[in-house]
Order: structure tokens, then C-alpha cells, then sequence
């Protein structure tokens, strides 16, 4: 399930399937016999139509920033996965470090650079449905909105990074930027 609140929506996400199965997620998301009559809004409507306008912007936003780390990362060194100018498929973008302290670095310098829990430091740990520790840094004002700015990874070589996200794109490069400086300079 995603939110389609393009990080303005606080809650929300579409589910799909088949009818049947629809059904009861409906009554089991409101009440029996109302099912998605009504649907569980929350009364998150405007914010969900207001996400839905402001969506391209921030998916774009996401791929610039995206290319903007794939580049620089990549002319530091690391292997990126897609490269800058390569046809993308999604938003997500992989760097990969090669070393365990690399990966905690840039994923708790993403988390310095956000504007939510930038004082909060992300560490590996273990978590359901993985087999390796797991590092998660998202600094977002959503909690679990990945299109926000996001980067976690598991805890094993070749400790790739999975980043995605930007609400904009001054604010994906400033994390992108901070996540490199904290990796490379340590404590700042």
C-alpha cells in the first residue's frame, strides 16, 4: 500500500486486489455493512486531493534529487545503481558503499539532514522479515512517508543503500549533501 498524499496526507493508501478480498478489508477498515460506502477518509480528503495535485511535483522533486546523488556519489567513487543518465524506472536510487560504516553513515546523515528528528541517530537493528540487521533513517514530517527523503539498508556486504525521496528538491540535495559530508567527515 502507498499514500498518495505526495507527504501532505498524514494517513491514507489504496488497496488492491480482488473484489471479495476488497470487500472485507473495507468492513474491517470502517464498519460491517458500511464496507467502502463510505470509505476510511478520516477526514483526510482535502489533504488526499491537495497530495494528489502537488504529486508530480514531488515525484519529480524525488527523480532530481535521485540523479543529483547518483552523480555525485559516483564521481566519489561508489557504484550506483541507476547511473545519472540512465533511463529510470522508479525513484529509487542504490548506492553501494562496501563497507558496513559507510552505509550507517550516509543513512544517519540522511537522517541529520531531514527536518524532523535531525537530533535522532538511526543505528542497525534487528527487524521483522529480515533476515540481516536493517538501517532506516527518515527524517519525515509523515512518519514512514518514504517520498519524504529516506535511505536504509541491510547490514550486509555489499551494504547497498536504498535512497528515495525529496519533497523538494533543495531539500533532497541538502540531505543528499549532509549524508555525504557526516560519511566522510564523521561527527559535524
Amino acid at each position: 500500500m502507498k499514500n498518495l498524499g505526495a507527504g501532505i496526507a498524514t494517513s491514507g493508501a489504496y488497496i488492491v486486489g480482488k473484489k471479495d478480498l476488497i470487500e472485507l478489508c473495507a468492513e474491517r477498515l470502517t464498519s460491517p455493512g458500511i464496507g467502502k460506502e463510505i470509505g476510511p477518509s478520516l477526514n483526510q480528503n482535502p489533504m488526499f486531493i491537495k497530495g494528489l495535485f502537488f504529486a508530480p511535483s514531488v515525484v519529480a522533486s524525488s527523480i532530481k534529487t535521485a540523479v543529483f546523488s547518483s552523480r555525485i556519489l559516483e564521481k566519489l567513487g561508489y557504484h550506483v545503481e541507476p547511473k545519472y543518465d540512465e533511463k529510470r524506472a522508479d525513484i529509487v536510487q542504490t548506492i553501494e558503499f562496501g563497507e558496513e560504516e559507510k552505509l550507517v553513515k550516509f543513512c544517519q546523515g540522511i537522517q541529520k539532514g531531514s527536518p524532523i528528528d535531525s537530533n535522532v541517530l538511526p543505528y542497525p537493528s534487528n527487524m521483522g522479515g529480515y533476515e540481516d540487521k536493517v538501517i532506516m533513517a527518515a527524517g519525515t514530517f509523515t512518519q514512514g512517508s518514504t517520498i519524504e527523503l529516506s535511505c536504509d539498508g541491510p547490514i550486509r556486504p555489499p551494504y547497498i543503500a536504498f535512497m528515495q525521496g525529496g519533497l523538494t528538491y533543495e531539500y533532497g540535495k541538502y540531505g543528499v549533501l549532509k549524508a555525504i559530508e557526516y560519511m566522510e567527515n564523521g561527527e559535524n
